[in-house]
């Protein structure tokens, strides 16, 4: 599932350990996710949307 998980966390200024610390995961998940490796859990999807204040749809698209 392609995602705009780096682009936001970007436009945040935020490195991946940071963000990673803010959710709740490790650096090495949120690698994975940034990368298309890793499908995020429904719950971890929900947390990053309300992180950045977007909807699940606007992160991720199947």
């Amino acid at each position: 599932m392609k995602n705009r998980l780096r682009e936001l966390r970007k436009e945040r200024n935020l490195t991946q350990e940071e963000l990673a610390r803010i959710l709740g995961v490790t650096r090495q998940t949120i690698i994975a996710i940034e990368n298309n490796k890793y499908d995020p859990t429904l719950r971890l999807a929900l947390k990053i949307a309300r992180f950045f204040s977007v909807s699940v749809e606007e992160i991720f698209v199947p």
